[in-house]
C-alpha cells in the first residue's frame, strides 16, 4: 500500500463568529446605524414588491428581503473610496453602500431622515420603475444600478458577469496605491460560473484587493445548491486558488462586519483577494412577492426556521439586551421608514381613472432610446489629423506593417501611463506570437500584462479598468474566434456598458485582434470578426490596411472613450508602405473612409487585406472602378458622405470581403446601401465573400473557403456585365 501524505492548502479556510465579548462591546452608534440601514432597506424592498404586485414595476423585482445582514454588515466595514458591484439581486447591497456614503457619520434611528437619504431612496426607486430621474435615467431598472460617486460600480443581470469587472477596478486601486478595496457580491449559482472561477485565479495570481462575497441563499431560482455542486460550503472554492476564505452566518450582521474587517485587513496589506461566504436566505421567490413554498421547491417549515433568525430582529434583540434601543423605538423606526417610502412612491405614482399608474411626465422621452450608445467623440477635440496624401515632410519608405504596430503602441505608452497592454503571451516571445508587442514588457513591465488563458476573465478585468477611468486597457485576442469564449464580457458588458447605465459612462478600451485566414489554423482561429461586432451595439471598429493608416487609426482608438475593435490581418503584417518619418502622433478620423482608386463605372467597398488585393485585380483587368477603403466599419463610423458620393457617380456597388458568408460584414452593409441609395443603383448590390463554412486545415480547402483574386474578378465581371460592359478574360 502506498504512503499517503495529507497536503496543507496554501490559504486558510475559517468560520468566523462574533464572541459574546464582542457583542457586549458593540459600539452603540455602529449598532444603531446597522439597524437603521437594514430597516430602511427592508421597507424599501417591501415597497418594490408592493408596486410590482400592482403591475407598476416593468420587468422583474428580485428582492433580497432576509439578506440585509450580509449587505449592511459588509458595507459598513468599507471606506468611502472602496467600491462594490453585484448581481441582479442587489438592491440591498446598492443601498447599503450608498447609505454608508451619504451618511458617513452614521444614522440615528430616532432622528428624521435627512434630505440626502430621502433623495437616495427616491432615485433608486425611480430607477427600478424605469424613470428618467433614476441613477441610470431609467435604462437600468432593477438589475442595473450604478452610482459611481458612492462606490457602486454597477449591478449585473448576467450571473457572475460583473465579477471580472470588479477585478479590473481592484487592479486600478492596487496600481494607484490607494489602499482601497473592491467587493463583488454574487450568489451561490455564480460560484459554478466559469468567469467567476477564472477571476478568482487571476485575482490570486495578481494579488488584487478584491473580496468575493458569496451570498449563499441556497437556491438558484428553484434549484437547491446541493443539486448542482458536491461541496455546498462554497467558500471552499478559495482552497483551489490559494485565497483565504471565511464562512459566516449572514443573518448575523455583526459577525459579517467582523469577517469583512478581517478580509479588509488582508487586502489592504497587499496580500491579495479574500472570499467571504455568508449563509443567508431570501424570504421570497426568485422574483415577486410569493414565498418559495408557493412554487413547491421549499417547505413552509424551512422558511419559518429561517425567518426566526431574521437579521433585523436579531440585531434589535442584541441592542435591546444592551439597553441601547427599546422595542417601541424599533417599531417607530420601521413606521418612519414606511412613511418615507409611502411619500416617495406617491410622488412617482398617481391614480388615474381609478387605477394607479406612473406619473406620465416622469418617463424618459422616447428620443432618448439610443442616446449614449456611443459617445459624441468630443474627446477627439485637438487631435491632429493626417492623411497619407497630405504628408508634407520627409517620408520613411517601405516600413513594415508589424513594426508600426509595436512602434505606435510604445509611443503611446511612453506618453500616457494610463495605457496598459494585456493578453496571452504579450510579455514574452519578443512581442507575442507576431511581434506586435515587441519591447513593451521591457520598457513597461508593470503595464504589459501576460494573462492566464482565460479570455472571459481578462477581458472583463480590462472592462473594469476602463470603467474605473484611471486606466486605458489595450486587450489582445490572439485570434478573433476567441471572442466567443469572452462573449459575455465583449458584448453584454463592454458593448452595452455606456448605454445600459444611462449613456454617460465612458468605456475607453481597445481590443486588438488579427484575421489569420490562410495560415492553416483551421476553423477556430480564422474568422473575420467585423460582421459580428458591427451588428452588436456599442463597439466602434477600425480596419487599417496600410502602415500609415494603422498609426492614425490606433492613435484615434486610444483617444476614444468608447470601446474600439482594431482588426489587423496577418497578410498585412509583412507588407510595407510609406509613413511620415519620425511621426507616430497623428490621427485619422474615426468615421472617415479613403478613396484608394477613382473610377466612374463601379464602386467597390472593401477593407483590410482585400483593399490591396482588389486594387491589383481591378488594375489587371482594366476596369473603371472606384475602390473605397472603408477603414471604420461600425454603423456610426461608416462614411456615408464618401460612399454616397461614389455610388451617385457610378450607380453600381460591389462589396468585397474575405471572410465567411454566415458572419459576413457585407450583409449589413449591403442592406444599408440599398435602403439609403436605392434610387441611385442600376442593379442590386453585388457581394464577394468567402464560403459558408469556416476555413479548414487543408490548404486546398482553406483557400476555397476564403475569397480570392479569382472571386474578386468574377464579382467584377458580373457587375460590369449587368451594365452591358463585358470584361476581357
Amino acid at each position: 500500500m502506498p504512503d499517503f501524505t495529507d497536503l496543507t492548502p496554501l490559504a486558510p479556510w475559517r468560520e468566523i463568529k462574533a464572541t459574546e465579548a464582542e457583542r457586549a462591546a458593540l459600539d452603540p452608534k455602529t449598532g444603531l446605524t446597522m439597524l437603521t440601514q437594514m430597516s430602511l432597506i427592508r421597507v424599501f424592498e417591501e415597497k418594490v414588491l408592493e408596486l410590482a404586485a400592482q403591475g407598476l414595476v416593468h420587468g422583474p423585482a428580485h428582492s433580497a428581503i432576509g439578506q440585509e445582514g450580509g449587505a449592511v454588515g459588509s458595507a459598513l466595514a468599507l471606506r468611502p473610496g472602496d467600491q462594490v458591484n453585484g448581481s441582479h439581486r442587489a438592491h440591498h447591497q446598492f443601498l447599503a453602500k450608498a447609505l454608508s456614503y451619504v451618511a458617513q457619520q452614521g444614522l440615528d434611528p430616532a432622528e428624521p431622515f435627512a434630505a440626502d437619504i430621502r433623495a437616495l431612496s427616491k432615485r433608486t426607486l425611480a430607477e427600478i420603475l424605469g424613470l428618467a430621474q433614476g441613477f441610470c435615467k431609467g435604462r437600468g431598472g432593477s438589475m442595473h444600478l450604478r452610482w459611481q460617486e458612492s462606490g457602486n460600480l454597477g449591478t449585473n443581470a448576467i450571473v457572475g458577469g460583473g465579477v471580472p469587472m470588479a477585478a479590473g477596478a481592484a487592479w486600478a486601486h492596487l496600481r494607484a496605491g490607494t489602499g482601497n478595496v473592491v467587493y463583488t457580491y454574487f450568489g451561490d449559482g455564480a460560484t459554478n460560473i466559469g468567469s467567476v472561477l477564472e477571476t478568482m485565479n487571476l485575482a490570486a495570481a495578481w494579488k488584487l484587493p478584491l473580496c468575493f462575497f458569496i451570498e449563499n441563499n441556497r437556491y438558484a431560482v428553484s434549484t437547491n445548491v446541493g443539486e448542482v455542486t458536491a461541496e455546498t460550503r462554497l467558500s471552499a472554492r478559495g482552497l483551489g486558488f490559494g485565497i483565504p476564505a471565511f464562512r459566516v452566518d449572514g443573518m448575523d450582521a455583526l459577525s459579517v462586519r467582523l469577517a469583512s474587517e478581517e478580509a479588509n485587513a488582508i487586502m489592504r496589506a497587499g496580500d491579495g483577494p479574500v472570499i467571504i461566504e455568508a449563509d443567508v436566505y431570501r424570504y421570497f421567490h426568485q422574483n415577486g412577492a410569493l414565498p418559495g413554498s408557493a412554487f413547491g421547491y421549499r417547505s413552509k417549515e424551512e422558511e419559518a426556521d429561517w425567518r426566526a433568525r431574521d437579521p433585523i430582529d436579531a440585531l434589535a434583540r442584541l441592542l435591546g439586551e444592551r439597553q441601547i434601543i427599546g422595542a417601541e423605538a424599533v417599531a417607530a423606526l420601521r413606521l418612519r421608514c414606511q412613511q418615507m417610502m409611502d411619500e416617495i412612491a406617491s410622488e412617482l405614482i398617481e391614480t388615474h381613472e381609478g387605477k394607479k399608474r406612473i406619473v406620465p411626465a416622469l418617463w424618459p422621452e422616447e428620443s432618448f432610446v439610443d442616446y449614449g450608445l456611443r459617445g459624441d467623440l468630443s474627446e477627439m477635440a485637438g487631435a491632429r489629423y493626417l492623411e497619407a496624401d497630405a504628408v508634407a515632410g520627409p517620408v520613411a519608405e517601405n516600413v513594415k506593417f508589424i513594426d508600426i504596430v509595436a512602434d505606435v503602441m510604445e509611443r503611446r505608452m511612453a506618453g500616457d501611463d494610463r495605457i496598459v497592454v494585456m493578453g496571452e503571451d504579450v510579455h514574452r516571445l519578443k512581442g507575442g506570437t507576431n511581434g506586435a508587442t515587441r519591447g513593451l514588457s521591457q520598457a513597461y513591465p508593470d503595464r504589459c500584462l501576460g494573462t492566464p488563458i482565460a479570455e472571459n476573465a481578462f477581458t472583463g478585468v480590462a472592462a473594469g479598468m476602463a470603467a474605473d477611468g484611471r486606466v486605458r486597457p489595450v486587450v489582445e485576442f490572439m485570434y478573433p474566434d476567441f471572442m466567443w469564449v469572452a462573449a459575455d464580457q465583449v458584448f453584454n458588458q463592454i458593448g452595452k456598458f455606456r448605454h445600459m447605465f444611462g449613456g454617460e459612462s465612458p468605456m475607453p478600451l481597445v481590443l486588438r485582434t488579427k484575421v489569420a485566414m490562410g495560415t492553416g489554423y483551421g476553423s477556430q482561429h480564422s474568422m473575420d470578426p467585423a460582421g459580428i461586432f458591427a451588428t452588436s451595439p456599442g463597439w466602434r471598429i477600425v480596419a487599417p490596411s496600410t502602415p500609415h493608416d494603422y498609426i492614425g487609426l490606433m492613435n484615434a482608438a486610444l483617444r476614444c472613450d468608447d470601446p474600439v475593435l482594431v482588426i489587423e490581418h496577418v497578410d498585412l503584417y509583412n507588407s510595407r508602405g510609406p509613413v511620415p518619418a519620425g511621426d507616430l502622433d497623428y490621427c485619422i478620423p474615426l468615421g472617415k473612409a479613403r478613396v484608394v482608386r477613382e473610377g466612374a463605372r463601379l464602386t467597390v467597398l472593401t477593407y483590410l487585406a482585400m483593399v490591396g488585393k482588389t486594387r491589383q485585380v481591378v488594375e489587371e483587368m482594366g476596369i473603371d472602378a472606384e475602390i473605397v477603403d472603408l477603414r471604420s466599419l461600425d454603423r456610426a463610423g461608416l462614411d456615408w458622405e464618401t460612399i454616397e458620393a461614389s455610388v451617385r457617380k457610378t450607380n453600381n456597388v460591389l462589396i468585397v470581403e474575405q471572410g465567411a458568408l454566415g458572419t459576413s460584414y457585407g450583409g449589413m452593409l449591403a442592406d444599408e446601401v440599398q435602403r439609403r441609395l436605392f434610387d441611385d443603383l442600376d442593379q442590386p448590390v453585388l457581394r464577394v465573400t468567402g464560403g459558408e463554412a469556416s476555413p479548414s486545415i487543408s490548404k486546398a480547402l482553406e483557400a476555397a473557403a476564403c475569397a480570392r483574386a479569382g472571386d474578386v474578378a468574377a464579382g467584377l465581371r458580373a457587375a460590369m456585365a449587368a451594365q452591358g460592359l463585358p470584361v476581357a478574360g
